[in-house]
């Protein structure tokens, strides 16, 4: 991380809770790299989390209002705080587990009311924090702690999830692809409206030791090879799009 960047952090902010590999460390550089170039007012930012590994990704780290709120619930609390206070910029960061599983109806009635929110979603696609269970993001087949002989169900696609709800900025990238990743979280912070993004973010402890990816190094190859661009990914069929991940903004 950049020394500037080290304003935006508390003293207690080193060393991070976060595993060897995980690449939610990456999506709190990115983000805090989003907030640095817009030159915001990180005394009118509230960062809102609930329970999971990328909720500990403002708190305890980020110099700023934070709140570490009930599991599935930080919607809900970042709701009655831009409803309350309608001038701060409120910025919602957790898991997949957080917001799609326990939280998912949050999700989908704050887009549908087109709250002015930021929602970033740190998709790792388990729950990585308590022991590896299977979440709504985890791929079919794939092996979790409470899906040993592989994932049965199909995977929600959140960005889709959000744009039908109405939505008015929906993106995903992953942690590989830094810079887009850098520009779609400027362009959600600075949407009037309800803004989600989707980050795919590598967890080589809980997922990919189970999924013969034990490395961050196969993890991010495997990100590099499976990603297609939302517009190459049109004209494609269901078929073609097996095991891809499409990356870009969703918004027509």
């Amino acid at each position: 991380m950049s020394e500037h960047l080290y304003k935006y952090l508390r003293p207690e902010a080193f060393p991070t809770p976060f595993c060897a590999g995980c690449g939610h460390g990456i999506l709190m550089n990115a983000i805090l790299r989003a907030v640095d170039e817009l030159q915001l007012d990180f005394n009118k930012i509230v960062f809102v989390s609930g329970i999971g590994c990328g909720a500990w990704i403002p708190s305890p780290h980020f110099a700023a209002d934070t709140l570490h709120t009930l599991h599935g619930r930080p919607i809900a609390y970042a709701t009655g705080v831009k409803l309350f206070n309608p001038d701060l910029k409120v910025i919602v960061i957790s898991g997949d587990g957080d917001l799609a599983a326990i939280g998912g109806n949050h999700l989908i009635h704050a887009a549908r009311r087109n709250i002015e929110l930021t929602v970033i979603c740190a998709n790792n696609s388990i729950y990585g924090m308590t022991g590896g269970q299977v979440s709504p993001t985890t791929p079919k087949y794939a092996k979790t702690m409470t899906t040993a002989k592989g994932n049965p169900e199909e995977p929600f696609d959140l960005c889709k999830l959000t744009v039908a709800c109405g939505a008015r900025y929906v993106s995903r990238y992953t942690v590989y692809h830094i810079k887009p990743l850098i520009n779609s979280i400027k362009k959600a912070m600075t949407t009037k409206g309800f803004a989600f993004v989707d980050v795919v973010s590598p967890c080589p402890t809980q997922f990919g030791r189970r999924n013969k990816q034990p490395t961050l190094y196969e993890m991010f190859n495997d990100l590099k090879a499976r990603a297609i661009r939302y517009e190459t990914a049109k004209g494609l069929k269901k078929d073609e799009l097996t095991g891809k991940i499409i990356i870009g903004e969703f918004n027509e």
